[in-house]
């Protein structure tokens, strides 16, 4: 029996699935390598995790329900399902491309994982996580974001589907009592990480001379979490908890503008900065409430800011040779 983990090839999915390897789990992967953003850098990660025993991939898209059956029928003839649990990070991610394109993000982050429900309902695999994001909180919660809060004004198509997709966890947990965590991710960042995220633009555009377009003064803060941080409250997560939703956070915002100089001191390098205003779809704060996580899963960020940044300069100046062409 394995783990199934969607969005393999991905930032947090990537780190995921190599600490179950490291714990001697035996994972299933799934990933469509889509051109979301620049796929080197999927395929960078990937290799890493095609190396390793137990990891196998599929390039299958979750979206499509008759393409991912086959995984879940690969189950015991005694009736053990093929999975011991499945941990959906495959998603389409990103706050302002969602605005441009929202039915691919409800294709993927909806109905993907509607997907992958129905499947666990049908071939008895009891236990999902899903990936959910900090976006939900919208921009009128008091912070630090506690998950109680009202999630029912999200500013964006990629904040909605998400919700939407919790619902639908919520509504199989209480139907077909599918033990199910949602964990809400608060501004991920590392090495190897998105390049559509600030830290990798910032890294990148500062190393080489780029301009970096600033949005509202640099002065909206983000809670922003290591990846290896993320990725050990995922594992966490897959013990059994009946229905809860996990805030994974720093729980210590920095400002925009504050990141910028703390890549500028990695670097020894000034940013170039061109101000523009802020993008309707953009909160001007996130700030996670941690508790629950050290309450449910022992769990608490281990990683401060700076340390992160400078291993994401030190993964950056390491691979700059093909990293410097990712857009």
């Amino acid at each position: 029996m394995s783990v199934l983990v969607t969005g393999c090839a991905g930032f947090i999915g990537s780190n995921v699935c190599r600490m179950l390897l490291e714990q001697g789990q035996t994972v299933e992967g799934v990933d469509n390598l889509n051109d979301a953003y620049d796929p080197r850098i999927k395929r960078w990660r990937l290799d890493k995790l095609t190396a390793t025993p137990n990891f196998r991939f599929n390039n299958l898209d979750i979206s499509d329900h008759a393409a991912l059956k086959p995984l879940f029928e690969t189950g015991d003839p005694a009736g053990e399902p093929a999975f011991t649990g499945v941990i959906n990070l495959g998603a389409r991610a990103g706050v302002r491309p969602s605005v441009e394109d929202p039915w691919i993000y409800y294709e993927a982050n909806t109905l993907g994982t509607l997907n992958l429900l129905e499947l666990c309902r049908e071939f008895g695999v009891k236990k999902f996580v899903l990936s959910s994001t900090s976006s939900v909180y919208g921009d009128d919660t008091p912070r630090p974001f506690n998950e109680d809060a009202d999630t029912s004004r999200p500013l964006s198509p990629y904040a909605a589907s998400k919700k939407a997709a919790e619902a639908l966890v919520y509504t199989y947990h209480h139907l077909h009592g599918i033990d199910a965590t949602v964990l809400r991710y608060f501004t991920v960042y590392g090495p190897a990480g998105r390049p559509d995220m600030s830290i990798f633009i910032f890294v990148r555009a500062i190393a080489e001379g780029e301009t970096i377009q600033l949005t509202g003064g640099g002065k909206q803060e983000r809670d922003y979490t290591y990846v290896d941080d993320v990725a050990r409250g995922t594992v966490a997560a897959l013990k059994p908890m009946g229905y809860e939703v996990i805030n994974l956070g720093n729980d210590s915002p920095v400002t925009v503008g504050d990141t910028i100089r703390m890549i500028e001191h990695c670097l020894e390098k000034k940013a170039i900065i061109e101000h523009v205003p802020m993008h309707p779809a953009d909160v001007q704060a996130t700030w996670a409430d941690v508790g629950r996580a050290r309450q449910l899963l022992d769990w608490r960020p281990e990683v401060s800011v700076e340390e992160g940044i400078r291993r994401c300069v030190d993964w950056y100046r390491d691979n700059r040779e093909w990293a410097k062409e990712i857009r």
